[in-house]
């Protein structure tokens, strides 16, 4: 696996890849997170493709966009040039929660081959206010580092108790890098409806979902509105399909590549 960064308007963006031959694909992770989540998939996918998983600006090491009021429209072409910058053409776009909503956004300035999405945020307008007003509260940085217990609990209460030690101390680490402006993506993501997106999508897509992930309710409204799509669900999975079971995220992902690219 290589890391590097590529030039946008607002700045570097990091990526860690994979692969020198076959197909493109590009992966976005979910807020505020980083490639890092990706790392077990990378290898796996860059046996018979190039893969290439993208920090989202702001993210990981990506430079920050100009503010906190850039929607995910923006972020999706920022994210298009980052991928023409590393010489992607007709990739298959993949991303997790508002991964899925920037691979969707990023399509719309890169072609691309299919979509593959796990979690598509569409939710109601209830739902939407509600995530805006309640799911990014301020982080308590102080001296006596409350800011880490509060990040650990956060995700105990948001990935499950029986969160992997590994997977929470990857999430905690990567939050705190940004936590002067976590929220950023995220409520970017909360403010943008993906669903027309969706339905203009006129290539293949994937959904990819873990059994009881958050968003997994939604799979069925997502196959509804994709003019071309199919489900396939990981079972016995709380969510995270890319952390808690990479082999097998990596594997749908790549036959499913190598399928809509034959």
């Amino acid at each position: 696996m290589s890391r590097g960064y590529v030039d946008t308007e607002w700045g570097q963006v990091h990526y860690r890849a994979s692969g020198d031959s076959g197909p493109w694909i590009g992966l976005f992770h979910e807020s505020p997170l980083s490639s890092r989540v990706y790392e077990d998939v990378l290898p796996l996918l860059g046996r018979r493709a190039r893969a290439v998983a993208f920090d989202t600006p702001g993210y990981g090491a990506s430079d920050p966009p100009p503010g906190p009021g850039c929607e995910i429209p923006d972020y999706g072409r920022v994210l298009a040039q980052a991928a023409a910058g590393v010489g992607m053409a007709k990739p298959v776009l993949a991303g997790v929660h508002s991964g899925a909503s920037l691979a969707l956004a990023a399509a719309e300035h890169l072609p691309a081959a299919g979509l593959v999405l796990s979690g598509v945020p569409l939710f109601t307008a209830e739902e939407r206010a509600g995530f805006i007003a309640n799911w990014t509260p301020e982080v308590p940085v102080d001296d006596q580092g409350s800011q880490f217990a509060w990040a650990v609990e956060r995700y105990l209460r948001s990935w499950g108790p029986d969160v992997p030690r590994d997977l929470l101390h990857l999430a905690v680490v990567e939050m705190m890098r940004v936590a002067e402006r976590y929220d950023w993506g995220y409520q970017a993501a909360f403010r943008f409806d993906p669903s027309d997106a969706l339905a203009a999508a006129d290539v293949p897509v994937l959904l990819l979902n873990a059994q009881f992930d958050r968003l997994a309710s939604k799979d069925a409204q997502a196959l509804d509105l994709a003019r071309d799509a199919r489900l396939i669900v990981l079972p016995d999975l709380p969510g995270q399909p890319h952390l808690r079971a990479p082999t097998d995220f990596a594997t749908t992902l790549l036959a499913f590549t190598l399928q809509i690219q034959a």
